[in-house]
């Protein structure tokens, strides 16, 4: 999730580097660090928010779509104020978005916050899978020669 803060930081130092007649390439560096920075620490508050059962649980059952936290308490031996509580984490990870509907609060998944981890474990997928590609070649280029009709050993 995207603070205020790292934006503010982030025109901060573009005011100074401009000020200061900075060439154009660091403010690009600068900005590209700041959004790996950004997004790294979004990826820290989701993963860090499904490290909890009850919170995967509450995914899973939104993931069949939008309701109520009185709905979401239901299967659950908490109270609403704690199911509020683990929604409140969700939302703060970008996992989950609320509404408002007169009186009611209906949560949903918040597609951008499961999209970015999908995109960040298929980058881990593509890694694995090109390793064990290599090792496929290295295994396969260790496979011994068939000897031919009077070789000797």
């Amino acid at each position: 999730m995207f603070h205020v803060e790292h934006y503010q930081m982030a025109c901060l130092v573009n005011y100074v580097l401009f000020a200061h007649g900075a060439v154009e390439r660091f403010r690009v560096t600068i900005s590209n660090n700041l959004c790996k920075y950004i997004i790294m620490s979004s990826l820290d508050a989701a993963f860090a928010a499904l490290a909890d059962p009850t919170r995967r649980a509450i995914l899973a059952r939104l993931a069949q779509g939008e309701t109520t936290v009185t709905e979401l308490a239901k299967p659950f031996k908490l109270t609403q104020p704690a199911i509020s509580q683990h929604l409140k984490v969700l939302q703060d990870a970008g996992l989950v978005l609320q509404r408002v509907e007169g009186t009611k609060r209906p949560r949903r998944l918040a597609s951008a916050g499961v999209e970015a981890m999908d995109q960040w474990l298929a980058m881990l997928r593509k890694a694995l899978q090109k390793n064990y590609d290599r090792v496929d070649e290295v295994l396969a280029s260790m496979e011994p020669k068939k000897k031919k009709k009077g070789e000797k050993p």
